[in-house]
């Protein structure tokens, strides 16, 4: 709904990763007998072209630690800009990383892995010693990663590189692991699953407007209501930059405060027994062609499709931070919208699988194919949701374009509202039906700005038949006419507009 770098120069610094940029350092602490001895390695993880993310693995050889202290020097200027894993500082080329309170302790044999994003500028050579607790470690020198070109920088770009957050075990909760089985979504048993809920917005806007992060409470009750009306999903609207805690973003509201807010949120969502679905809603890049949002080149608005600069590097965060838990589902894009820049169709759907230059689009585009390889190159096997084009109310060729996934786990997204072009039986049984004959359908988005609930009655009649998921737009409390707003209080209060859905869930579900 709209609102009142490359990924091969991605791939190829993850590609450093097993093929040259690991360097395993190892040896026997200088001074008295008792110094510990240790190995340390030390890797990029992903490069882009004024940043990087990279890791040290700090293996214990000797005694018992109860805490511990690394350091190092950065040879060629690099700046650590966030880290995790430890309590990361850095003092001209000098950088120190200390336990944190659950990590302290290393067992005889221990390993413990602490990350970071960090900037540099014309190379990124390896640090070329280690110490441990003050102590030396004896160093095998080993091969420097060559970096990856940088690409030409959009008009006026953040300066602040992007961080990636730790991944955290996955909380308690009821939600399934879910996976996709032919045409279905399944659960770890291989039971058919359905995502029927809701999206609460906020996350996409209230950050980069420096306004908050969420828009109205997101505590335990509030998400208790929404498990109240016998949801068990929930979509969360993201912003690539207070994600990536760009400088254009107010620091209260941007990078590990973002992150750890929509950390929290999910596990909130889980622990209510929902799935949560991350998405990414507001991206970067100016656009000013034909239906513009906005003109402006940051990401306070519905841009036409995903920029190849910041959202590959935004997926990769993601999926590092959600990679282990495959109850959470990511949806790559809001709502792509080339077909509205580009001459033809075909070179829309071209865009939109394929990014790189598209006509009508002034910034380099990350296709849809590009993204999913930006998530599965971190080992993320969650289930991904790939829109279509015009707002994601066409699937016409979805099937011709469809992004590969090695993983075997994508679904189709959809979304409809009363006054998009896709809206009667005809269509979606022309249109939706063979996509849904192929893979799992779901309508992110289903909503009327009637303050009635005809239209996505006949929605959910039809979704319901077919076996497929929907979420209604939005858990917020807004004019339901202009919104549209599901609800009047985050108590759970619907409004004329979101008792349709109200009653509909509750119905599915025997109450």
């Amino acid at each position: 709904m709209r609102h009142p770098p490359r990924l091969p120069a991605l791939l190829a610094g993850a590609a450093l990763t097993a093929a040259s940029t690991a360097l395993v350092l190892s040896g026997v602490a200088s001074g008295a007998a008792a110094a510990p001895t240790c190995t340390v390695a030390y890797r990029v993880v992903g490069e882009w072209a004024d940043g990087f993310q990279g890791e040290v693995t700090l293996t214990n050889d000797s005694t018992a630690l109860d805490g511990w202290r690394l350091g190092f020097d950065f040879p060629a200027g690099q700046h650590v800009n966030q880290g995790w894993g430890g309590k990361w500082s850095q003092s001209g080329a000098s950088v120190t990383v200390v336990n944190e309170s659950g990590n302290g302790a290393l067992a005889t044999g221990a390993s413990v892995t602490a990350g970071f994003v960090a900037s540099w500028s014309g190379s990124n050579p390896v640090p070329g010693a280690f110490t441990l607790d003050g102590s030396a470690c004896a160093t095998t020198p080993g091969p420097t990663p060559t970096p990856t070109a940088p690409t030409t920088p959009p008009t006026n770009p953040p300066t602040t590189p992007p961080t990636t957050p730790p991944t955290t075990p996955p909380p308690a909760g009821g939600a399934p692991e879910l996976g996709v089985t032919g045409n279905r979504l399944t659960d770890q048993k291989g039971a058919t699953r359905r995502l029927l809920g809701v999206n609460r917005s906020g996350g996409e806007f209230m950050c980069v407007q420096g306004r908050g992060i969420f828009d109205g409470p997101v505590d335990d009750a509030s998400i208790r209501a929404i498990a109240d009306w016998k949801a068990d999903a929930v979509r969360i609207p993201l912003n690539e930059e207070c994600w990536l805690g760009l400088d254009n973003v107010k620091p209260e509201y941007g990078g590990t405060v973002y992150v750890s807010a929509v950390k929290d949120l999910v596990s909130r969502v889980l622990a209510q027994g929902m799935t949560p679905i991350v998405e990414l809603h507001w991206t970067y890049g100016q656009y000013t062609g034909n239906s513009a949002g906005c003109s402006d080149v940051h990401a306070s608005c519905q841009k036409p499709m995903p920029d190849a600069r910041y959202t590959p590097a935004f997926w990769t965060s993601v999926a590092d931070t959600f990679k282990n838990d495959r109850r959470v589902v990511f949806d790559l894009f809001n709502e792509p919208y080339p077909d509205r820049a580009t001459p033809t169709t075909a070179q829309a759907w071209t865009c939109w699988r394929d990014g790189g230059t598209c006509p009508g689009i002034g910034y380099e585009v990350a296709g849809m194919q590009d993204l999913v390889d930006a998530v599965r190159a971190t080992g993320a096997r969650n289930v991904l949701m790939v829109p279509g084009l015009a707002y994601s109310n066409d699937l016409s060729q979805w099937l011709t374009y469809a992004p590969t996934d090695p993983a075997g786990s994508i679904a189709a997204a959809w979304h409809v509202y009363n006054f998009n072009s896709c809206v009667n039986e005809t269509c979606w049984n022309s249109q939706l039906a063979p996509v849904a004959a192929r893979v799992p359908l779901i309508a992110g988005e289903i909503g009327e700005n009637t303050c009635g609930h005809g239209f996505t009655d006949r929605v959910m009649a039809w979704f319901d038949e077919h076996g497929l998921s929907y979420l209604g737009w939005t858990w917020n409390t807004w004019d339901c006419s202009s919104g549209p707003a599901l609800i009047t209080s985050y108590d759970g209060t619907p409004t004329a507009f979101g008792t349709g859905l109200r009653d509909h869930l509750r119905g599915l579900n025997g109450q």
